[in-house]
């Protein structure tokens, strides 16, 4: 149940991030995860009651010669793994851990929000559209990334020359930038107008502070720089790509140029365009990627210490799946991914998913260690009871999602290699770096007064 919950959870906690197609993806996932709660606790054993298992099976499960077999002749994987609750192993696997902690950190500095490649960021750095587009904008002045600063002005006031001016002395600051190849607005087409008007002398081409002039342009001007009652006006840059780095250099040009020039019943807004909502987009992704992690985790800690009913049991499920959410940060780097709408919620997802792991082991670990078991023999029954259980999910799930890295979907790709990444981490954290925390923070003696868990400790036994 508990399982099952912080999945939910790990989903549900999408919702806090003001993007739709992620709150939509949390409520149809969250929903899904509610319906295994029915399949697996209610409807699983009452199939089961109808179809039942066969006699060999079931005499192979329970029987204890079967046990006592197992508990002489450790399977050799069985005998490794079980060297993580000695002293030796087990400060050797944190040192380890800390270690890679540190290294992902450091690495996990150059994350950067939104996409780092150019082009379609569905598609293939090769895949015929973002060649093309390459070619395009590398060409001809074209760009399919266009970024659309908005100016509201009093009605019928937008080609005032205080208006213009400012819309013009933005525009110019925004060309400076790399990654910027043109803009177009208003006070630009009103500089060609009066030049035109004037032979084609360039030396006209300026804007003139006269607002009978320039409201002559407006006549003649294309309906996209303005709208019908003239109280908007429409700033186009054009960009070279849609990179991180390029929408980050122009939102915050634009908003240092709208914080440094006041100019009276004028007003600058960012932005649209389709530049403009990646900008926006990648904004509130950075807003809420911290804000996500904070009530993921707290939310599968709470879960965890109802379980438990243990502090040091609920460390010893969290940190494990902590590192795997530093090296997965840091993996993203080395890959060269941003973090996104389609990388986004795969951290959350790979949380809420990456305790149950450690869900499984913890609680026959616990269970055992309260009917006064070493830490040892507590983990080495938690392997035999739910250790094949943990490789079985871990690997199946993690070759399931790693075939999508061959897909031509390059989001897809993206999110099957990392799901793969969190998935395989998550199974070693449980398998190797919770018995050796469990070494640290739980001594036999802190369990050695509390009731034992009857049912599961009687089931643990027979089984």
């Amino acid at each position: 149940m508990t399982a099952l919950l912080c999945d939910a959870v790990g989903f549900a906690v999408l919702l806090l991030i003001n993007i739709r197609v992620i709150q939509d993806l949390a409520i149809t996932a969250s929903l899904g995860v509610a319906v295994l709660i029915f399949t697996n606790l209610i409807l699983l054993p009452i199939l089961l009651s109808y179809i039942g298992v066969s006699p060999a099976a079931a005499q192979r499960s329970l029987s204890s010669e079967t046990a006592e077999l197992q508990a002489q002749i450790k399977h050799p994987l069985w005998r490794v793994l079980d060297l993580f609750t000695q002293r030796r192993w087990a400060i050797g696997a944190m040192l380890g851990g800390l270690l890679l902690a540190a290294f992902g950190c450091a690495v996990s500095l150059n994350l950067k929000i939104g996409d780092l490649d150019p082009g379609a960021p569905e598609l293939r750095a090769d895949s015929r559209y973002n060649r093309d587009a390459l070619f395009m904008t590398q060409n001809y002045a074209a760009s399919s990334d266009i970024f659309v600063i908005m100016i509201k002005t009093p009605e019928d006031q937008c080609t005032r020359y205080a208006s213009l001016s400012a819309v013009d002395a933005l525009a110019w600051q925004l060309e400076q930038l790399p990654g910027v190849e043109s803009t177009t607005s208003m006070a630009a087409m009103s500089k060609i107008a009066t030049a035109g008007y004037n032979e084609g002398n360039f030396k006209w081409y300026e804007l003139i502070p006269n607002d009978g002039a320039l409201g002559a342009v407006q006549t003649r001007a294309p309906r996209e720089l303005f709208n019908q009652g003239c109280s908007m006006l429409s700033l186009y840059v054009y960009l070279s790509d849609h990179k991180a780095d390029t929408l980050n250099r122009v939102v915050e040009a634009s908003e240092a140029f709208i914080a440094a020039h006041q100019v009276p019943e004028v007003k600058f807004m960012l932005a649209a365009g389709s530049a403009g909502i990646e900008a926006a987009t990648n904004i509130v992704v950075k807003k809420s990627m911290h804000e996500m992690l904070f009530w993921v985790y707290g939310a599968v800690s709470l879960l965890c210490l109802l379980t438990f009913r243990s502090w040091r049991a609920t460390l010893c499920a969290m940190l494990p799946l902590m590192l795997t959410s530093i090296l997965c940060e840091a993996l993203m780097v080395g890959l060269g991914m941003g973090v996104k709408v389609a990388t986004l919620p795969v951290i959350a997802l790979g949380v809420g998913i990456g305790i149950d792991y450690a869900l499984y082991v913890l609680s026959v670990i616990l269970a055992r260690m309260r009917a006064g078991d070493t830490l040892a023999q507590a983990y080495y029954q938690a392997l035999l009871f739910t250790g094949k259980v943990v490789l079985l999910t871990g690997m199946t799930l993690a070759v399931a999602v790693s075939t999508w890295a061959f897909s031509p979907i390059k989001f897809q790709a993206d999110m099957g290699i990392l799901l793969a990444f969190m998935f395989l981490v998550n199974m070693l954290g449980a398998l190797i770096l919770l018995p050796a925390l469990a070494w640290l923070l739980l001594p036999q003696k802190v369990f050695a007064k509390k009731p034992e868990a009857s049912v599961l400790v009687q089931w643990v036994k027979e089984g």
